[in-house]
């Protein structure tokens, strides 16, 4: 383990380099600034407290000590029309996380794009940032919270964390399974036909599957039956009528919810 803000390699991905803070404002933030200092990627930021954790669509995120927070910062990779593929890759590698660091199977189902839930709990946030650089290089951010210890009171959704389920897990054995899990799943999404072997992992523990879902978007609300993803990761819906829509972004819900 690093001392405070001394880089080092990843616990579990040693080919990945890690930063360990006491406190940040965010580390998704510090990963974008190193990123423009021109920062090479494949670099982790961790921290016990964050001031200013941020989730979706600009939602503050809750980040007490105990809980897991940790961003990685890739730089390029994958092309520009596959950045779209990350979100549900993190999920896969999250899940499987979760799943070593409790010593479960399958306690994990996901929502589109990347929430992870246990009994329709909200458990963890996922976050995607992506920026072009000034000198053309791509840099994205996969920002991480996972509830270890405690969890928020939320306003759109039920949360939970791994103690109330009954699972020690500190944030130290959630991220060393975290960035194994990450390394194993970017390497294979980069492999010929990768993607798909993510997608169908996802499709294992997606949790509203043949359901009827509501999907907020920015502009409007759809609803109907999750049907499938299709072969970049986006949302298909079958409506009413029986015509399939694709959906690329937006908050899913559960009738009544």
């Amino acid at each position: 383990m690093s001392q405070s803000g001394t880089e080092c390699p990843a616990p579990g991905a040693p080919d990945f380099r890690y930063e360990k803070h006491d406190s940040v404002g965010s580390t998704s933030s510090v990963c974008m600034t190193r990123a423009h200092s021109g920062d090479a990627g494949r670099l982790w930021i961790r921290a016990d407290h964050q001031s200013e954790g941020r989730g979706r669509r600009g939602r503050d995120w809750s980040s007490p000590v105990g809980n897991m927070f940790a961003s990685l910062l890739l730089i390029d990779p994958l092309p520009v029309d596959r950045i779209g593929e990350l979100p549900l890759t993190a999920a896969v590698a999250l899940a499987r996380a979760v799943d070593k660091a409790a010593g479960t199977l399958q306690l994990v189902r996901l929502k589109w794009p990347n929430d992870l839930l246990v009994e329709n709990a909200k458990l963890s946030g996922i976050l995607l940032e992506a920026e072009t650089l000034p000198d053309g290089r791509q840099a994205v951010v996969i920002g991480i919270g996972v509830n270890c210890v405690s969890h928020p009171d939320l306003t759109l959704y039920q949360a939970t964390d791994l103690r109330s389920l009954g699972f020690q897990v500190t944030s130290e054995q959630m991220f060393e399974c975290l960035t194994a899990s990450m390394a194993e799943l970017l390497a294979k999404g980069r492999q010929p036909g990768g993607f798909e072997f993510i997608r169908r992992a996802w499709l294992d523990r997606a949790a509203h599957l043949g359901k009827q879902i509501t999907v907020k978007t920015a502009r409007d609300e759809i609803t109907g039956i999750f049907a499938d993803l299709d072969a970049g990761g986006h949302l298909v819906l079958k409506l009413d009528d029986g015509r399939l829509r694709t959906l690329y972004a937006g908050d899913v819900f559960l009738p009544g919810s």
